[in-house]
């Protein structure tokens, strides 16, 4: 596992107060806001409609096979229970009502269809093994699968790897092994303590967050470009030069924190429930 190093050897930056760089000085300009509720029910209404957005967004980028892939969030009001998506509806269809809530024994609390049971095996262990974990993420992708072949790390090959820098860990239990035992999900959990992503050896990626569906699923669909990235530059022959690690973690903590990771979520969930009002039905 990689032991995830603060950026202490780069001068702090002052922020003002802001969580982020990102974050406009000047008041008043539209920005998005993380959004407060007092409400349960309006909480969970607002992570229904991220999820279904985020398995659109999967749909949207290509990351769907069959009926494999699995996106999960706690219930805000029952942190024991999970919403996830249906099994064998395709991402692109998958709205807020069809959504499905899930205990971590993998029965069915809410919802008509059914659980997917690689996802239960995997999810429910992560989720009942971190608290703190609220959402996560996993697709049978084109890229990532091919580079959980190679069981190695990314390298900070670019600004948006190095968000990964010291950041994700490779896991090479049940290497291959379809995950429908609850073991398999157990033996996996506890490398996600302090990560945001895991590269799972001849199986794929899996991204979590402790901030919002929303970063999980951005940055499962950043690891996956970046893997992209990465096999067109080991197929060029060349050797890259790599950002040093101190600038690794400089840029890790600026441009791949959580926050910026629900940030870049802002605008491709916008996108689709402009384009797609029916993921909302």
């Amino acid at each position: 596992m990689h032991a995830r190093t603060q950026a202490a050897d780069s001068p702090a930056l002052d922020l003002g107060g802001r969580e982020s760089i990102y974050q406009p000085e000047q008041a008043g300009r539209i920005f998005p806001h993380v959004p407060d509720f007092d409400d349960a029910q309006a909480a969970r209404r607002h992570l229904k409609q991220r999820l279904a957005g985020a398995c659109r967004a999967f749909a949207q980028h290509g990351l769907d096979y069959g009926f494999a892939g699995h996106l999960t969030v706690r219930d805000p009001e029952h942190p024991h229970f999970y919403w996830t998506n249906p099994m064998a509806v395709h991402f692109s269809q998958v709205c807020v009502s069809n959504l499905i809530l899930v205990d971590h024994q993998g029965t069915v609390v809410e919802g008509e269809h059914a659980v997917n049971r690689a996802g239960f095996v995997l999810h429910a262990a992560v989720h009942e093994a971190h608290p703190d974990i609220v959402a996560m993420c996993h697709a049978h992708t084109v890229y990532g699968t091919a580079y959980a072949a190679l069981g190695r790390p990314l390298a900070p090959i670019s600004q948006d790897a190095a968000a990964f820098f010291e950041d994700h860990v490779v896991i090479r239990a049940e290497a291959g092994a379809v995950a429908v035992e609850e073991k398999a999900g157990q033996s996996i959990c506890e490398h996600f303590r302090g990560v945001k992503a895991a590269i799972h050896q001849n199986h794929g990626l899996l991204t979590v967050s402790r901030h919002s569906i929303d970063a999980a699923a951005f940055w499962f669909i950043a690891l996956e470009r970046c893997c992209r990235q990465q096999l067109i530059l080991d197929a060029s022959g060349h050797a890259p030069t790599l950002v040093p690690p101190d600038r690794s973690r400089y840029s890790r903590e600026h441009v791949g924190s959580e926050y910026i990771g629900w940030l870049h979520f802002q605008p491709v969930y916008a996108q689709l429930a402009a384009s797609q009002p029916d993921l909302l039905a």
